[in-house]
């Protein structure tokens, strides 16, 4: 996939954990899990919103586009 997911980069910057993350952001560990992973297929912008509202961040410090060779 050419969407790398780097929230776990963005968590262990702001030293959150993905259980504290889950609950201010208002949806599950599961969920959250599988957008960390990269597994997800999309995001809502309500929760991209959310997540970079918590973790002080824009959208780019979390989704970043690669070219695929």
């Amino acid at each position: 996939m050419a969407i790398i997911v780097n929230l776990d980069v963005m968590m262990a910057k702001r030293k959150i954990s993905l259980n504290e993350l889950s609950e201010k952001v208002g949806i599950t560990n599961a969920n959250l899990s599988i957008l960390k992973t990269g597994k997800a297929k999309a995001i809502r912008f309500s929760t991209l919103e959310a997540i970079c509202r918590e973790l002080k961040c824009q959208p780019g410090d979390i989704l970043e586009y690669r070219e695929e060779k």
